[in-house]
């Protein structure tokens, strides 16, 4: 998609999406009579979140007229987002461009002359629509092009498992039905049980179709349940709500839904900033799992205190209390079973309820369901530190001799790998590291704390290989480290590297591409995507190499290549996705090398010492040799292929 289009685009969708706390769409389950009432409610706080319309296209001042008119009344707002949307369509121009340091200015301007006017986002509908819409549309760039260093590479999400169970279809089971009630009457629950048609319809579903996901996400459960249920204590709710984050999110701090509901509670946009969740171009509190959980626990609380009652609460979390309030008004009945059968709310509504009744069921009855042989994960123990400037998760990582993934699993809510430039954060820090990470990090000018690396020194390491790894110089790199002239280094000694803004490292995140091209032909069904994955380099570099503007080839026979070359070395990284497709690379890259060169494998998820050794046609016991007897495979870890 162009970007003249998304930005077009991506307003009038924001109105459809932020309606309740967590929507997604499903089929309709089997309908069922249930107990009805007639309580009165009051109108308050029954609205639904404010529509986020494409309000953000401010119009010019009229030229003045020749006769004196009535001058027109200022408008802070329509002025505010005129100029934010300036700065908003100059960082797409420079983005298209390739200018991507001036793309970030522009975007950061644009977030900056939004926070820090007089103006409160959440006081005006336009200007919550112009926040949510520049953000929404820069987050939907093509940031995994942009590289190291420059704050924009935003975490990948999970689909969220709540989207694919409201689409599953539940024919009842009679045999299922019958000893999931004789089950509940044992069950112990501060959440009322009860069994009807829908809700044994989803125990059929997770015992077979959904199984995987119920089970995963039971797995994961062990890493939070502590924290949860300790939350929902603490703000006097009952702690088996902890089952809606599982049939939400199966406890994915990253889990997204298509309609953009975020984190492990999936909260919407507007919903979340209502219960205390920031979010900014840098970090999203939706992705925290306990600030996320804290804010989940407060508006079920205050959906209780509405409807007095616990189903209806979850109905409302999922579509919003104004939606419910609605359909009580409508029908004069507060029971969900019976504006179930009335059929008077939204589809995925009416599949809500069921699905978390029978995601309690089975995981409080393990036994019953099999589901007693998982083992969970134990919750992750970390160091926390306050920080109040912007820096690199990698050079965190190296600080600490950890990985940058670990520090990203640690710091769900930072959408790049780099803290915010401009407020406080909580930098998560493996267990143990605090000090360490004090002690390194003051070595550092808190200037370069983005651009700046520390480096292990290997055996047969010198101060030019390094430098000219870094892109930087040997005298930079002996300054920084106080070394003198013709000093030997040490082997796995730190060194600090100074990089200059702008310069990237070569290192196993980025590389330095051949002066010569390859021509690739294309086969049948292959995407810029998928040839940027056969040769290990950035889909935006395809891209730019021809000419493109999308992901398609159609029309093409070839393309262009400009395979990543290792420093030093000469030899050609080939990053492997799909083995077969791996081997076609190797291979055009071979035919184009005139000496025979070392290749470099960056790891992926899932593979392993044998399937790597298979895919070059060499030992697992060669591999190993000549990677220093590597046990563990890690993804994004480098190895040495010696052919």
């Amino acid at each position: 998609m162009e970007l003249k289009k998304l930005y077009v685009i991506v307003a009038p969708l924001a109105a459809v999406l932020v309606t309740g706390a967590c929507q997604s769409a499903q089929r309709p389950a089997t309908l069922l009579p249930g107990k009805a009432g007639a309580p009165t409610l009051t109108a308050a706080n029954s609205g639904s979140p404010a529509s986020t319309e494409n309000q953000g296209q401010a119009q010019k001042p009229a030229e003045p007229a020749a006769k004196p008119v009535p001058a027109a009344s200022a408008d802070p707002v329509a002025d505010l987002i005129a100029k934010v949307e300036k700065e908003y369509q100059a960082g797409q121009e420079n983005y298209t461009a390739g200018h991507l340091e001036a793309a970030r200015q522009n975007f950061d301007h644009a977030f900056d002359l939004l926070l820090s006017s007089n103006l409160e986002i959440n006081s005006d509908p336009r200007l919550e629509s112009e926040f949510d819409r520049i953000l929404e549309g820069i987050n939907g760039f093509e940031m995994q092009a942009l590289q190291q260093g420059d704050g924009f590479t935003e975490q990948k999400s999970e689909p969220a498992p709540i989207d694919e169970a409201n689409e599953a279809a539940v024919p009842v089971d009679a045999n299922v039905k019958a000893k999931a009630e004789a089950e509940i009457k044992s069950t112990r629950s501060d959440l009322p049980l009860m069994m009807t048609d829908q809700v044994a319809g989803y125990i059929s579903y997770f015992s077979n179709h959904g199984r995987g996901t119920l089970e995963n996400a039971l797995v994961r459960s062990g890493r939070y349940d502590a924290m949860i249920r300790r939350v929902l204590k603490e703000e006097g709710v009952p702690q088996d709500l902890i089952y809606l984050a599982q049939a939400e999110s199966g406890f994915h701090p990253l889990a997204l839904s298509r309609v953009g509901a975020r984190g492990i509670w999936q909260f919407m946009a507007s919903r979340a900033r209502g219960y205390g969740l920031q979010r900014d171009w840098w970090v999203d509190d939706r992705q925290d799992p306990e600030k996320s959980t804290r804010a989940a626990a407060r508006h079920l609380k205050d959906l209780y205190q509405q409807f007095g009652d616990w189903y209806l609460a979850m109905a409302a979390y999922n579509s919003g209390p104004g939606t419910v309030q609605s359909a009580v008004k409508r029908t004069g009945y507060a029971d969900f079973w019976e504006l179930y059968r009335r059929n008077v709310l939204p589809k995925e509504t009416r599949n809500y309820v069921p699905i978390i009744l029978a995601v309690t069921i089975m995981a409080k009855n393990p036994t019953q369901y099999g589901l007693d042989h998982l083992e969970k994960v134990q919750p992750v123990p970390y160091d926390a530190v306050k920080i109040d400037y912007p820096v690199d998760l990698r050079l965190v990582a190296e600080c600490v001799d950890a990985s940058a993934s670990d520090l990203q699993d640690l710091n769900p809510s930072l959408l790049r790998m780099t803290t915010p430039k401009d407020h406080q954060f909580e930098l998560h820090l493996p267990v143990g590291t605090k000090e360490k990470f004090q002690a390194a990090i003051a070595a550092v000018p808190p200037d370069m704390r983005v651009w700046w690396r520390y480096h292990k020194v290997q055996a047969g390491d010198t101060l030019a290989s390094i430098a000219r790894t870094y892109r930087t110089t040997p005298r930079a790199i002996a300054e920084a480290n106080n070394l003198e002239d013709g000093e030997a280094l040490t082997p796995d000694a730190k060194l600090t590297i100074p990089i200059a803004p702008g310069k990237r490292a070569i290192t196993e995140e980025t590389a330095t591409y051949s002066r010569r091209a390859i021509r690739y032909k294309l086969h049948k069904g292959d995407t810029v995507q998928s040839v940027a994955d056969n040769f290990g380099v950035p889909p935006a570099m395809v891209r730019r190499w021809n000419h493109l503007k999308g992901d398609s080839l159609k029309g093409r026979t070839i393309v262009y290549v400009h395979l990543p070359v290792s420093p030093g070395a000469g030899g050609v990284e080939v990053a492997s996705s799909k083995p077969s497709k791996s081997k076609h690379a190797k291979a055009v890259a071979s035919k184009n090398r005139q000496t025979e060169a070392i290749v470099h494998h960056k790891v992926k998820q899932g593979e392993t010492l044998y399937s790597i050794a298979s895919t070059y046609k060499i030992t697992v016991d060669a591999l190993k040799r000549d990677n220093r007897n590597v046990a563990t495979l890690r993804p994004g870890m480098i190895l040495v292929i010696r052919p």
